[in-house]
């Protein structure tokens, strides 16, 4: 592989922008990414959701905003590997090379860790003939909200994604339920308003104990821990949103100072490591506020970095994109 000024470990939000400024920057990028499609999370969990928090949208769906960043990013004609996870980090001459999962090598002069949190999974309910079902009525999220539409559908879990999940299937179902083991949530309260005064069914105190069906889902059976008793639901389709187990993965290997799971940066988003750079939800410095408004400005500060070191005559500051010829 050809050695390229910067390679972005992690294609989400923040990634994409990255390789953008970086392009506009004069720089040569690649993207290594170990899911199968640019947009991280955006793509991965929650396609289907609205983002409100972004400049210039007052709301837009995740999956067209990741759209949007892929192809903004690529207009500098950045390398893009996916499925392929970044391994290990070696020192060479000329800066570094990322070995991939798959055995290649890739030659960088630097580095942007921007891996979101991390290598990440659903976590499962932990019931008999769960990974059968998986695909065939069980989901971890929505990908597809309109394949929903006129099914029994029961959502489980007590966060922001179960309710706004159950406020955007209610609608289009012909039955909403929303399971979820405690009487407390972990969701905004406003949404939480929002389901109460909707037509969605909340089950307190149960949990999913079994799933019938034969290929596809077609009902569960629930254990309610206050009156001590069960019962069976229709279920055309069961959406599990029990959160996702993270980690850094490979990336703990690398050398870099790691402290509870996040890779510490000083205020350029340097790490331990020199020509290495970590930003987004990956990283953690005094102050850190998770969001992808601010992830996009710590890649544009790490970008200019890496800029300034590898041509010392060059500015930190880059000048504003109105101003640019590039665009015209």
């Amino acid at each position: 592989m050809d050695r390229v000024d910067v390679t972005i470990v992690g294609g989400g939000p923040v990634g994409l922008f990255g390789a953008f400024y970086a392009g506009m920057r004069g720089m040569t990028a690649r993207i290594i990414d170990s899911l199968p499609e640019l947009g991280g999370q955006l793509v991965a969990l929650y396609p289907e959701k609205y983002v409100y928090d972004m400049p210039g949208f007052p709301k837009v769906l995740a999956k067209d905003l990741a759209r949007g960043l892929a192809e903004q990013a690529l207009q500098f004609h950045a390398e893009v590997v996916l499925g392929e996870t970044a391994d290990r980090l070696t020192k060479d001459d000329e800066g570094w090379t990322v070995h991939g999962s798959s055995g290649r090598a890739f030659p960088t002069r630097s580095v942007i860790v921007s891996a979101g949190a991390g290598a990440f999974e659903p976590a499962k309910l932990g019931v008999e003939q769960e990974d059968e079902f998986v695909g065939k009525g069980i989901t971890y999220g929505v990908q597809n909200l309109v394949s929903l539409a006129g099914k029994d559908v029961i959502v489980v879990g007590g966060g922001d994604s179960a309710f706004d999940w159950a406020l955007a299937i209610e609608p289009i179902a012909k039955s909403t339920k929303l399971l979820h083991r405690r009487d407390v949530f972990r969701a905004h309260e406003e949404t939480v308003r929002a389901v109460h005064s909707s037509n969605v069914e909340i089950c307190l105190w149960e949990q999913v104990k079994e799933l019938h069906g034969s290929p596809r889902l077609e009902s569960v059976v629930v254990h309610n821990s206050q009156h001590k008793d069960t019962k069976s639901y229709a279920c055309d389709a069961l959406v599990v949103n029990v959160g996702y187990k993270s980690s850094l993965g490979p990336l703990e290997g690398w050398g870099m100072q790691i402290e509870k799971r996040q890779i510490k940066v000083d205020r350029m988003y340097r790490t331990s490591l020199p020509g290495v750079f970590a930003v987004g939800d990956v990283c953690e410095f005094e102050g850190k506020i998770k969001l992808i408004a601010t992830g996009v400005g710590e890649v544009t500060t790490a970008v200019c970095e890496i800029k300034q070191m590898l041509d010392p005559s060059a500015k930190l500051f880059p000048g504003h994109s109105s101003d640019m010829k590039i665009f015209s």
